[in-house]
C-alpha cells in the first residue's frame, strides 16, 4: 500500500506535479496492490485535479491497482462528490479507513 499525500492547492500549476507522481507510483509499483491519496491536508482542488484523480484511476485500475482517496476537509470533499468522484473511486473519511478498505477488498472470500 502506497500512501500519496499532496498539500495546498491542486490546480492548473500543481495538478500535473500530481499526475507525474501517481504515473511514477503505478509504473514502478508492480508489487503494489493499492494508492491511497490522502487529501487530508489539500486546501482545494480545480477540475484539472478531478481530471488527474480520474485518469490516475483508470491508468492505476488497467494495472490492477485499486486508487482511493481519503479526504475529511468539508470543502474538498463536497466538491468531489459534486463532481461525482465517489460514484467511480472510493471515498473514505481518512486513511486507516481507506487502508481497511482496500485491505478488506484485497483479502480472500
Amino acid at each position: 500500500m502506497v500512501v500519496v499525500a499532496p498539500k495546498g492547492d491542486l490546480d492548473a500549476g500543481t495538478s500535473q506535479v500530481l499526475a507525474e507522481t501517481l504515473e511514477t507510483v503505478i509504473g514502478a509499483e508492480e508489487s503494489c496492490r493499492g494508492i491511497v491519496l490522502d487529501f487530508s491536508e489539500v486546501a482545494s482542488c480545480d477540475s484539472r485535479c478531478i481530471g488527474v484523480l480520474l485518469a490516475s484511476y483508470r491508468y492505476a485500475r488497467d494495472r490492477g491497482i485499486g486508487l482511493v482517496v481519503a479526504s475529511s476537509q468539508g470543502m474538498v470533499r463536497r466538491l468531489l462528490m459534486i463532481a461525482g468522484i465517489d460514484q467511480v473511486i472510493a471515498l473514505e473519511e481518512d486513511v486507516a479507513r481507506a487502508v481497511a478498505g482496500m485491505r478488506a477488498a484485497e483479502a480472500p472470500r
